[in-house]
């Protein structure tokens, strides 16, 4: 029996031992990280917002961590194949994501998705969201949203509007506004924001609900009409342009973008990369840079962004089951 009690006593201590050993260890990570280089990777064809906002968090990051944050660019199946590599990656803290509003759509969107964006990943903030605003030819007879609105709903099916393709956030945008409105108009997809603002400004279409930047220059222009804006306020580069809420409509969506690792990344790791990167968020050349682009920096705590995600993920599943919109 005393032998039996030394032995317990024995494992025991070892056991106390090896857990304040993996206690010790965690910490210790989070102060070296990171010891290599960070792959950020991004989901989306170069040249997009995405990628802009991308190399402006790395070129922060890496100045303030002290190592190279490469911004690397895997587009297709829209943007799963890039979300489910950095689900793949090791939850180390040297892959990280750029997402945006694919992440909430995808598991509605899909049949079959193979991650759980609300449990393969762990945020780290919400960067940045670009409110849709509501585009118009300039030929057609309306200036308000009311006007707007009057024109469109006797009209079912009979004038068109543009997105960026099945699933994108213009598509989602403009089916959230006919579920709001019981407008109905026929959807036109095109191959990305330029090709669907031209659409727009020569009448092929009669409608674009549209992030800020695409169709920022056609507006000033005056090839583009803007009608409103989907956010709780005015946009600085678009100050003219009522909101929808004080148009009479409570309608607020935009395209959004944040910043997760992969499920496993320890507590300590995501909490010195999320007050790094709010560091470079409240650097006011990068936000201003981030205005320019038509979007607001949001900068919030991992806790909002995952609550975040779960409600987007359940307003959009709404909006497209209601629209019966499935992809393959």
């Amino acid at each position: 029996m005393r032998h039996s009690m030394g032995g317990r006593r024995c494992v025991a201590a070892l056991l106390c031992a090896a857990v304040l050993v993996v206690g010790a260890i965690a910490p210790a990570q989070a102060q070296d990280y990171p010891t290599r280089p960070v792959e950020m990777i991004v989901p989306f064809a170069a040249g997009g917002g995405s990628e802009l906002l991308a190399r402006l968090l790395s070129d922060g990051l890496a100045r303030r961590l002290g190592q190279a944050f490469v911004v690397l660019n895997r587009p297709g199946a829209n943007t799963n194949l890039g979300t489910l590599s950095a689900v793949r990656a090791k939850g180390d803290g040297h892959t990280l994501l750029i997402a945006s509003i694919g992440l909430a759509a995808n598991p509605s969107l899909y049949k079959k998705l193979a991650f759980d964006p609300r449990t393969d990943l762990e945020p780290i903030t919400l960067i940045a969201n670009s409110p849709t605003v509501l585009v118009v030819p300039p030929s057609l007879p309306v200036a308000t949203l009311s006007e707007f609105i009057a024109y469109v709903k006797p009209r079912p099916g009979e004038l068109n509007y543009a997105s960026y393709g099945v699933g994108s956030g213009p598509h989602l945008a403009t089916e959230l506004f006919q579920g709001k409105t019981g407008a109905r108009m026929v959807h036109v997809p095109y191959g990305g924001g330029g090709p669907a603002a031209v659409g727009a400004m020569t009448g092929q279409v009669q409608a674009l609900f549209s992030s800020v930047l695409p169709v920022l220059g056609m507006i000033r222009a005056g090839t583009l009409k803007p009608i409103a804006i989907a956010a709780d306020r005015r946009s600085e580069l678009l100050a003219e342009v009522p909101t929808f809420l004080e148009s009479g409509l409570d309608y607020r969506t935009g395209t959004w973008f944040g910043l997760l690792a992969p499920a496993g990344t320890s507590p300590e790791i995501i909490a010195k990369l999320h007050r790094a990167t709010l560091s470079v968020l409240q650097d006011h050349g990068v936000r201003a840079k981030i205005i320019e682009q038509g979007a607001e920096v949001i900068a919030n705590s991992p806790a909002e962004f995952r609550a975040f995600i779960g409600e987007e993920t359940d307003r959009l599943s709404a909006v497209i089951r209601d629209s019966h919109i499935q992809l393959d």
